[in-house]
This record gives structure tokens, C-alpha cells and sequence, in this order.
């Protein structure tokens, strides 16, 4: 914003500031009714917009993910009881399958890796 507007700005707001305490003074129950009005005009528009915007199925999807979340809650925590133990089986399963492995049946080839390439053969 440049100096200009700036001043333009800050007089409408002093303007403003004058016009509603001079309305206080003169007509207060005017101020009141304005204010009632606004409210219910405010709330009108909200209650439609929310109205309009909600969909049954954006209902029904949120219902749905809130069922799961729960669902998954008490999966989690019962799960959470007997995470030390499973760990354990785990863990002597883990080291039992280390021993019982064989050899793999691959192996290795050595190749000419430490030869350069001969790029004009390209």
C-alpha cells in the first residue's frame, strides 16, 4: 500500500468511528436492531450454506471412518499387550531359520574387472 492509501484508509476507519458513536448518542435502539439483524442474516446464510454443502454421503463416509478408527483402536491396543511376547517367538524363529539355511546355490564368477576397456572397439 503507498502513502495515499494509507491516509484514504485510516479516514473511512475514523469516519466510520464517528458516524457509530454519534448513532450511539442520537438513536442507540437503531444500533441494537442493526446489529439483531446482522446476526440473523449471518446465521441464515451459515445454516444454508451447511445445508447445501453436507451431502448425506460425506455423512455416512465420515461415520464409517470414525467406526474404523475405533476398530483399529482396539485392534492396537490389544495387539500393544502382546507386542513382548510375539517379539520373542520372533526373534527364536528368526535365529532357528539362520541355522537351518544351506549354502546358496549361486556363485561367484570371477570376470576382468581390473582391465581397461577399450573404447575405440566400441
Amino acid at each position: 500500500m503507498n502513502r495515499a492509501s494509507k491516509y484514504i484508509v485510516s479516514g473511512l476507519i475514523v469516519l466510520a468511528i464517528f458516524g457509530f458513536a454519534f448513532q450511539l448518542f442520537t438513536d442507540p435502539l437503531s444500533i441494537l436492531t442493526m446489529l439483531a439483524t446482522i446476526a440473523l442474516v449471518g446465521a441464515l446464510i451459515y445454516f444454508l450454506v451447511t445445508r447445501l454443502t453436507s451431502s448425506s454421503s460425506g455423512r455416512q463416509q465420515q461415520r464409517a471412518f470414525q467406526k474404523a478408527a475405533k476398530r483399529s483402536k482396539k485392534r492396537f491396543q490389544t495387539k500393544d499387550t502382546n507386542v513382548s511376547s510375539k517379539r520373542s517367538k520372533i526373534r527364536s524363529l528368526a535365529s532357528a531359520r539362520n541355522k537351518k539355511k544351506n549354502a546358496s546355490h549361486l556363485t561367484v564368477i570371477d570376470g576382468k574387472k581390473g582391465r581397461k576397456k577399450n573404447r575405440a572397439s566400441f
